[in-house]
């Protein structure tokens, strides 16, 4: 179930916390995403084919969203069209992104609004909408590397905005979540 919770939220190119302990001092941590490398959803190991279509996504509509061929990067994104209207109409993309940055960053992201707190399968996760596309919808759920994020938008070649992106994002999530890892 969702609960209620609005905030603004600035993505860090560092997040800072506190380290293991001894003696009764913590002692800080650094983070850094330049270091970390994600999982990348659009290619191998990526998420395969009998995935996407477990949840509802046509694996010939794969588009790259952002995936740089080698190194390092803080995202890793794809998209897909539905197979179907199993999650609502088929007039929206679905994103599937891989990243280093995490829930709290997210929460503290100036150019997004947090809706809510959410699971995706007893992963901890935010339901979440960029300023700039308040049409569209994410949901963010927990992961070693930082987080994945689901997104749905609306194609533009469609002029019916029928359907909620966040609960057909969240539909996509739970179905796609088992393929990725923890």
């Amino acid at each position: 179930m969702v609960s209620a919770v609005m905030g603004a939220v600035v993505t860090l190119p560092m997040l800072v916390g506190c380290g293991g302990s001894t003696g009764g001092s913590a002692e800080p941590t650094t983070r850094n995403i330049d270091e970390i490398i994600v999982y990348n959803v659009c290619r191998d190991p990526g998420i395969s084919d009998e995935a996407l279509r477990a949840a509802g996504l046509d694996p010939a509509t794969k588009r790259v969203f952002t995936d740089p061929p080698t190194g390092v990067s803080s995202f890793r994104a794809c998209n897909w069209k539905p197979l179907d209207e199993r999650y609502g109409p088929v007039n929206y993309l679905a994103y599937v992104y891989s990243t280093s940055h995490t829930l709290q960053e997210l929460r503290e992201k100036e150019s997004s609004t947090v809706l809510g707190e959410t699971t995706v399968n007893g992963r901890p996760g935010l339901i979440s909408k960029e300023r700039s596309n308040p049409e569209g919808c994410y949901v963010n759920f927990n992961a070693e590397q930082g987080m994945f994020q689901v997104s749905v938008n609306w194609l533009s070649e469609y002029k019916s905005r029928e359907g909620d992106t966040c609960a057909i994002a969240a539909r996509h999530a739970e179905a796609i979540e088992p393929s990725l890892p923890k």
